[in-house]
Protein backbone atom coordinates (compact mmCIF):
# COMPACT_ATOMS: atom_id res chain seq x y z
CA UNK A 1 0.00 0.00 0.00
CA UNK A 2 1.21 3.58 -0.63
CA UNK A 3 2.72 6.31 1.75
CA UNK A 4 2.16 9.50 1.06
CA UNK A 5 4.35 11.96 2.24
CA UNK A 6 3.79 15.63 2.89
CA UNK A 7 6.86 17.74 2.39
CA UNK A 8 6.66 21.53 3.85
CA UNK A 9 8.94 23.30 2.13
CA UNK A 10 10.69 26.19 4.25
CA UNK A 11 14.55 26.16 3.50
CA UNK A 12 15.01 25.09 0.29
CA UNK A 13 13.38 25.76 -3.01
CA UNK A 14 10.97 23.77 -4.94
CA UNK A 15 13.73 22.46 -7.66
CA UNK A 16 16.24 21.49 -4.92
CA UNK A 17 13.94 19.01 -3.04
CA UNK A 18 11.95 17.73 -6.10
CA UNK A 19 15.75 16.88 -7.39
CA UNK A 20 16.85 14.88 -4.01
CA UNK A 21 13.18 12.96 -4.11
CA UNK A 22 13.41 12.35 -7.28
CA UNK A 23 17.17 11.13 -7.37
CA UNK A 24 16.09 8.71 -4.25
CA UNK A 25 13.12 7.18 -6.20
CA UNK A 26 14.56 6.53 -9.09
CA UNK A 27 17.66 4.59 -7.09
CA UNK A 28 14.53 2.88 -5.47
CA UNK A 29 13.43 1.59 -9.13
CA UNK A 30 10.59 4.28 -9.43
CA UNK A 31 8.60 5.37 -12.64
CA UNK A 32 7.65 8.61 -11.30
CA UNK A 33 5.33 11.14 -12.54
CA UNK A 34 5.36 14.77 -11.42
CA UNK A 35 2.33 16.07 -11.40
CA UNK A 36 2.21 20.36 -11.89
CA UNK A 37 -0.46 23.26 -11.96
CA UNK A 38 1.37 25.58 -14.90
CA UNK A 39 3.32 24.70 -17.87
CA UNK A 40 5.88 27.65 -16.69
CA UNK A 41 6.67 25.24 -13.70
CA UNK A 42 6.99 22.44 -15.61
CA UNK A 43 8.98 23.90 -18.76
CA UNK A 44 11.58 25.20 -15.85
CA UNK A 45 11.93 22.01 -14.34
CA UNK A 46 12.62 20.17 -17.80
CA UNK A 47 15.10 22.76 -18.10
CA UNK A 48 16.32 22.54 -14.91
CA UNK A 49 16.45 18.56 -14.89
CA UNK A 50 18.38 18.20 -18.12
CA UNK A 51 20.96 20.89 -17.33
CA UNK A 52 21.88 20.53 -13.63
CA UNK A 53 24.07 19.41 -11.94
CA UNK A 54 26.32 19.95 -14.58
CA UNK A 55 28.19 16.13 -14.12
CA UNK A 56 24.85 15.05 -14.49
CA UNK A 57 21.14 14.53 -15.09
CA UNK A 58 17.79 12.76 -14.77
CA UNK A 59 16.29 10.89 -17.87
CA UNK A 60 12.39 12.65 -18.45
CA UNK A 61 9.69 13.43 -20.48
CA UNK A 62 7.17 15.76 -20.68
CA UNK A 63 3.73 14.41 -21.39
CA UNK A 64 2.71 14.28 -24.81
CA UNK A 65 5.18 12.79 -26.86
CA UNK A 66 5.59 9.54 -28.34
CA UNK A 67 7.51 8.02 -25.82
CA UNK A 68 5.45 8.88 -22.48
CA UNK A 69 4.94 4.97 -21.24
CA UNK A 70 8.97 4.55 -21.62
CA UNK A 71 10.06 7.96 -19.95
CA UNK A 72 11.93 6.72 -16.39
CA UNK A 73 10.21 10.70 -14.85
CA UNK A 74 6.97 12.22 -16.86
CA UNK A 75 6.31 15.51 -15.61
CA UNK A 76 2.84 16.22 -16.68
CA UNK A 77 -0.35 18.67 -15.89
CA UNK A 78 -2.98 14.97 -16.39
CA UNK A 79 -4.60 13.06 -14.32
CA UNK A 80 -4.42 10.43 -16.48
CA UNK A 81 -0.67 8.91 -17.68
CA UNK A 82 0.42 6.16 -20.16
CA UNK A 83 1.79 3.15 -18.68
CA UNK A 84 2.50 1.95 -15.21
CA UNK A 85 4.35 4.06 -12.68
CA UNK A 86 5.56 3.62 -8.90
CA UNK A 87 5.53 7.34 -7.63
CA UNK A 88 3.33 10.20 -8.08
CA UNK A 89 4.65 13.91 -7.00
CA UNK A 90 2.00 16.54 -6.66
CA UNK A 91 4.05 19.86 -6.82
CA UNK A 92 1.76 23.68 -6.68
CA UNK A 93 -1.40 22.42 -4.91
CA UNK A 94 -1.97 19.87 -8.37
CA UNK A 95 -4.93 17.02 -6.74
CA UNK A 96 -4.22 13.46 -5.87
CA UNK A 97 -7.05 11.24 -5.57
CA UNK A 98 -6.99 8.27 -3.08
CA UNK A 99 -8.19 5.71 -5.61
CA UNK A 100 -5.05 6.60 -7.90
CA UNK A 101 -2.02 6.40 -5.53
CA UNK A 102 -3.75 3.46 -3.23
CA UNK A 103 -1.62 0.57 -5.31
CA UNK A 104 1.24 2.96 -6.13
CA UNK A 105 4.87 2.71 -3.25
CA UNK A 106 4.91 6.60 -2.81
CA UNK A 107 2.69 9.73 -3.13
CA UNK A 108 4.55 12.81 -2.16
CA UNK A 109 3.25 16.22 -2.08
CA UNK A 110 5.85 18.90 -1.84
CA UNK A 111 3.73 22.76 -0.83
CA UNK A 112 5.47 25.94 -0.49
CA UNK A 113 5.36 27.05 3.51
CA UNK A 114 5.61 30.50 2.71
CA UNK A 115 2.41 30.50 0.41
CA UNK A 116 -1.04 30.57 2.60
CA UNK A 117 -3.15 29.07 -0.47
CA UNK A 118 -0.46 26.02 -0.84
CA UNK A 119 -0.48 25.18 3.11
CA UNK A 120 -4.16 25.14 2.70
CA UNK A 121 -4.63 22.99 -0.43
CA UNK A 122 -1.78 20.43 0.91
CA UNK A 123 -4.02 20.56 4.66
CA UNK A 124 -7.14 19.80 2.52
CA UNK A 125 -5.42 16.61 0.52
CA UNK A 126 -4.19 15.22 4.11
CA UNK A 127 -7.89 15.20 5.30
CA UNK A 128 -9.23 13.88 2.26
CA UNK A 129 -6.34 11.37 1.81
CA UNK A 130 -6.67 10.30 5.87
CA UNK A 131 -10.05 9.89 5.62
CA UNK A 132 -9.70 7.33 2.76
CA UNK A 133 -7.33 5.66 5.15
CA UNK A 134 -4.19 6.01 3.23
CA UNK A 135 -1.48 6.25 5.73
CA UNK A 136 0.76 9.69 5.91
CA UNK A 137 3.75 11.16 7.13
CA UNK A 138 4.09 14.77 7.18
CA UNK A 139 7.90 16.12 7.05
CA UNK A 140 8.88 19.97 8.09
CA UNK A 141 12.65 21.40 7.42
CA UNK A 142 11.65 24.43 9.58
CA UNK A 143 14.91 23.49 11.56
CA UNK A 144 16.89 23.59 8.38
CA UNK A 145 17.08 19.24 8.14
CA UNK A 146 14.12 17.74 7.21
CA UNK A 147 11.97 16.08 10.58
CA UNK A 148 8.77 14.33 10.31
CA UNK A 149 6.18 15.86 12.31
CA UNK A 150 2.95 14.44 12.17
CA UNK A 151 1.76 10.59 11.08
CA UNK A 152 -1.74 8.98 10.63
CA UNK A 153 -1.82 5.19 10.19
Amino acid sequence: MVEVYFYHLTQQPLDATLRVLLEKSRAAGWRVVVRGRSEETLARLDEQLWLRPEDGFLPHGRAGGDYDAEQPILLTKEVEVVGPFEALVSIEGAEIIADEVRDLARAMILFDGHEAGDVERARAQWRVLTAAGLPAKYWSEETGKWQMKAESS
